[in-house]
């Protein structure tokens, strides 16, 4: 056992790809904690992992990522 908890979360039903804060944070060039704090306000939902970690949905951050440009 390696201890990963990368492999597809329970309730995997529309088999979208899920992100990790980092992953979202280096999209939006901003750090991982505003992602955390995006999420709590409610600007992104997230979904938890077994091991407690927040996942993203690609397709929600990446709609966010065009509205945000879009206002620029």
């Amino acid at each position: 056992m390696n201890g990963s908890t990368e492999h597809h979360s329970a309730g995997d039903e529309d088999a979208t790809e899920l992100l990790t804060p980092a992953e979202v944070a280096k999209m939006f060039h901003v750090d991982p904690k505003t992602v955390t704090r995006w999420a709590q306000a409610g600007k992104l939902t997230y979904m938890r992992t077994l091991g407690g970690h927040r996942r993203y949905r690609r397709d929600e951050v990446v709609e966010l990522l065009q509205e945000s440009t879009k206002d620029e």
